[in-house]
């Protein structure tokens, strides 16, 4: 399996919620009532899915392909466990194993040139998107109902639902239990306990940072919202999208010029040797996360409570404070779940900027997956599965009140 169809499936098992999750809020909210004009018409149901669902859904698909190849390329993990030669792979490889910092540089630009077309695509797509909305009709409407399947077709429907559930996640927390229980009494519980430590104090260091920076930018755009802040939070809002390597290369090769010119300087210390390169890292990267959730807040506060919070004399921080505080708390606690979900999976960035003795759960499943110790990789990558449920189960839930 370790070869790149075994990449290309774990790939597909554990990428495919972006096309997933898109296209369900897509159709959920804009297809059932043409689908029920198309069925009162006579059309049955293949001619129904091929000229009414798939078209509504193109855009949503596009956007998560886009989301899932951008994944892609900034993985480093499983490319780098199942020994396929991309990009990510590359830059570490240029960068850590021949020492070479211009083909680094090299790698990373061109990295980030076709991120930065996949990005353009994604919003592209989501751009398409606003034009499929209904107008004049009740998204979410109960008068269309689904159709009720029965014997086979409702078997087959079931087996396809549970097909990547059971590949995706059933069965590798199954395979990784079964170590886990065999040697329990052998797994490095001390080291373990230092490990959660390490991850959770910078998980919740980013998390607090990216959610105060991602409200403070969210309140800007809301109360002056001019040009510079709409591009300031435009531009970091594409954190995300760049990955963990061109973050690295970006940020130690101004460092590594700096030492050439100055060598007394202490500026590598600081960047390497403390929390102070890797905290800036993750709000490159996952602050977009956290002003994502708090403008989907600030979409559901009516303008007008900022005028009437205006003419009783509020302004400013009182605003923010007495008027949107108060209605932005949801949003915030989701903010800043995501980003702390976010940083304990991260691998690239965090492999080489971590502090020294400060290995992270996601750094040590990667060092010991590595060295085939896979009972002892069961323990914290299981741990990063559970962390990671949370934002699950509370987004299905969101999905099903919708």
């Amino acid at each position: 399996i370790r070869n790149t169809p075994g990449a290309v499936w774990v790939f597909t098992f554990s990428l495919y919620p972006y096309v997933y999750l898109l296209a369900r809020t897509a159709l959920s909210e804009r297809a059932s009532q043409l689908m029920e004009a198309a069925r009162l018409l006579g059309a049955p149901l293949v001619r129904r899915i091929r000229e009414v669902a798939l078209p509504l859904a193109r855009p949503a698909v596009a956007a998560g392909v886009a989301l899932a190849l951008m994944e892609t390329l900034a993985d480093f993990g499983v490319v780098s466990y199942f020994g396929v030669q991309t990009f990510t792979a590359g830059i570490y490889k240029a960068w850590l194993a021949m020492d070479n910092r211009s083909a680094a540089a090299q790698l990373a630009t061109m990295l980030l040139a076709v991120v930065a077309l996949l990005l353009w695509l994604e919003h592209r797509a989501q751009h398409r998107m606003r034009f499929s909305t209904l107008r004049g009709m009740r998204a979410g409407s109960n008068e269309a109902q689904p159709a009720q399947l029965q014997g086979g077709r409702a078997a087959l429907a079931v087996a396809l639902c549970a097909l990547p559930i059971a590949f995706g996640f059933v069965l590798p927390v199954l395979f990784m239990l079964r170590p886990l229980i065999g040697g329990w009494e052998e797994l490095p519980w001390t080291s373990f306990v230092q490990w959660s430590r390490n991850s959770v104090w910078l998980a919740s260091l980013s998390a607090a940072l990216a959610t105060f920076i991602a409200l403070a930018l969210a309140f800007s755009v809301r109360v002056r919202p001019g040009k510079v802040t709409r591009g300031v939070a435009q531009l970091a809002s594409l954190g995300y999208a760049v990955p963990g390597a061109v973050i690295v290369v970006g940020l130690l090769l101004p460092v590594g010029w700096l030492q050439a010119i100055k060598p007394d300087t202490s500026v590598g210390y600081y960047v390497t040797a403390t929390a102070l390169g890797i905290v800036w890292a993750y709000m490159v990267r996952f602050t977009a996360v956290a002003l994502q959730s708090m403008q989907s807040g600030y979409a559901r506060i009516p303008a007008s409570l900022d005028d009437s919070a205006r003419m009783l004399g509020t302004t400013g921080f009182g605003l923010a404070a007495r008027v949107h505080w108060p209605l932005l708390k949801r949003s915030t606690a989701a903010a800043a779940l995501l980003v702390f979900v976010d940083v304990m999976k991260e691998l690239p960035a965090t492999l080489v900027l971590r502090p020294f003795n400060s290995d992270t759960l996601a750094v040590v499943t990667y060092q010991l997956a590595r060295d085939e110790r896979l009972g002892e990789a069961a323990l914290p990558a299981l741990t990063l599965v559970l962390v990671g449920l949370v934002p699950v189960m509370l987004l299905s839930r969101t999905l099903r009140q919708r």
